[in-house]
């Protein structure tokens, strides 16, 4: 009871930090409203996925009546044929053109484009997203049309289906950081109430209760655990109700309530160690970031096990992997629980 006492009193502590609140507040606007900000986001995520922005391009070369006649009534582009490359390139440096194209046959049949866009443009980015979607449009007809000269039948290609970028973002980018940011926070939150209690001297004053001091830090990171599986559980159905479906959910919130555990045992341990605010969490935050990067050393990234349960594709690989985050966590707290009489004599 004592340990649960503790976690209340550190909830409600929380309920008066503002940096926390707005954090929540943030987190909570984008879950509640991801169906709108998708189209926003996925625009900076893939350009060329939404519609309008389409670009001009000027095409000349020998080769060029065969590209505009190819694609030149599809995708999100206009094709404009030039009689000479000089003049498409005049054009071009003129902004009569938002690029050019420069298409020549070469002897074995193939076909040389070279592309140029504009240097920094603040649409640069949307003019090469559409040039790489036009050259890959005519790609695919060129390949079509070579292979009527085949005699045999090539292997049939496996199809390929029509995803829409909305789908790939939502799975890979908004619906991991809504998950793992909560137990980010978490463990920075409890590195600097550990640090607080040791700097204000209050943390002696707790132990003047029958708890000892892993009790008092046991409650703590009990708050600090909690708080993410309820923040993650609440943001999947808000995302549920702005119509995206997510497989697993106990999985996920298992995933989450692992790497929350992990996260909070890093930033207790490093507060009791090192017992400053600013170097604990300039070395948590640090620490953080590398182990983020080496996980995608991993056989699965932390954000592709995520991905693979909420899309309902996961291998036994994930499953075993989830699992792992959990055992991992668990090791963590049990050393940080070891640490604590070292750190605070009883």
């Amino acid at each position: 009871m004592g340990r649960l006492r503790i976690a209340r009193q550190e909830l409600d502590s929380l309920g008066r930090e503002k940096t926390i609140v707005l954090a929540l507040c943030i987190q909570l606007f984008i879950a509640a409203f991801s169906s709108f900000l998708l189209v926003g986001l996925v625009t900076l995520y893939d350009p060329g996925s939404t519609p309008g922005g389409g670009v001009t391009i000027g095409v000349a070369g020998n080769a060029s009546d065969d590209l505009v006649g190819a694609i030149g009534g599809e995708g999100n582009w206009e094709l404009v044929g030039y009689d000479s490359v000089p003049g498409v390139r005049t054009a071009f440096q003129a902004g009569q053109v938002d690029s050019a194209f420069v298409a020549s046959h070469r002897a074995d049949g193939r076909v040389d484009v070279e592309a140029v866009v504009p240097e920094g443009s603040v649409r640069s980015t949307v003019f090469v997203v559409q040039v790489r979607e036009a050259l890959s449009a005519y790609e695919r007809v060129r390949r079509d049309e070579l292979s009527a000269r085949i005699v045999s039948d090539p292997l049939p290609a496996p199809e390929v289906p029509d995803v829409p970028p909305t789908y790939a973002f939502t799975y890979t980018v908004l619906l991991p950081l809504l998950l793992f940011l909560p137990a980010f926070i978490s463990g920075s939150v409890a590195g600097d109430s550990i640090t607080e209690e040791i700097d204000g001297g209050t943390l002696e004053l707790l132990r003047v209760t029958p708890l000892s001091a892993t009790a008092i830090v046991d409650g703590k990171m009990l708050a600090m655990v909690a708080i993410a599986p309820a923040q993650a559980g609440a943001w999947l159905v808000l995302l549920y109700a702005n119509g995206t479906a997510v497989a697993n959910p106990l999985w996920l919130l298992a995933v989450v309530t692992g790497t929350s555990a992990l996260l909070v045992a890093v930033g207790v341990g490093l507060a009791l160690w090192l017992g400053d605010r600013r170097s604990t969490q300039l070395v948590y935050s640090l620490g953080v970031l590398v182990a983020f990067v080496l996980a995608a050393l991993l056989p699965e990234s932390p954000p592709n096990t995520v991905a693979r349960l909420a899309i309902d594709s996961a291998l036994p690989r994930t499953y075993a992997l989830a699992a792992g985050y959990v055992a991992v966590a668990a090791v963590a707290v049990l050393l940080v629980r070891a640490l604590v009489p070292r750190a605070i004599r009883e």
